[in-house]
């Protein structure tokens, strides 16, 4: 079965539900995994003007949504369980890309180019890596690491190189 939505900024799911937030909307769709049929729950986060992306962390049950309006970015936090939501984090550089590990919220960011790693059960600031000026993107992987793309990287500026960092940082917990 087919569903028309509008343009899917971001997607992520838990327990057998997806989680579908799209290009200028506030609402979070939920749909079935197995079928994806839509559920008949959706969750509107007041406030959120501009998603950019949404991710969700398994171990404190919480959505992270990453929200650019009027130059200015913020991430929300959203329960899956009550569907209660606070804006969590105003960051103060240019946020590009969020994901999320155990207990942890990972941000890249445009200028200066860097991975920040924070706790989400406290937004400590655990860990800053600084990145090339020439990295284009950085993703996570399943098993941990994390993959980096590098652009203009010889004398053809279209080229781009895949790299890997393994576990860039690692933080014990007390």
């Amino acid at each position: 079965m087919l569903y028309v939505v509008d343009e899917v900024i971001g997607l992520t799911y838990l327990d057998k539900i997806m989680y579908v937030i799209c290009k200028k909307s506030s609402t979070i769709r939920l749909y079935n995994t197995d079928t994806l049929s839509p559920l008949d729950v959706v969750i509107d986060v007041t406030g959120v003007r501009h998603p950019t992306t949404i991710v969700v962390c398994r171990h404190d049950r919480q959505l992270y949504i990453a929200d650019y309006f009027l130059q200015r970015e913020s991430i929300w936090r959203v329960s899956v369980d009550d569907h209660s939501y606070v804006k969590w984090m105003i960051p103060q550089f240019g946020l590009r890309r969020l994901w999320s590990t155990s207990r942890h919220l990972f941000m890249t960011s445009w200028e200066p180019p860097t991975v920040r790693q924070y706790n989400t059960t406290n937004k400590q600031l655990l860990c800053v890596v600084p990145l090339p000026q020439d990295v284009g993107y950085v993703r996570n992987t399943t098993h941990g690491t994390f993959v980096v793309g590098h652009r203009d990287t010889s004398q053809d500026k279209r080229q781009w190189v895949v790299s890997e960092l393994l576990r860039f940082c690692h933080v014990l917990q007390h």
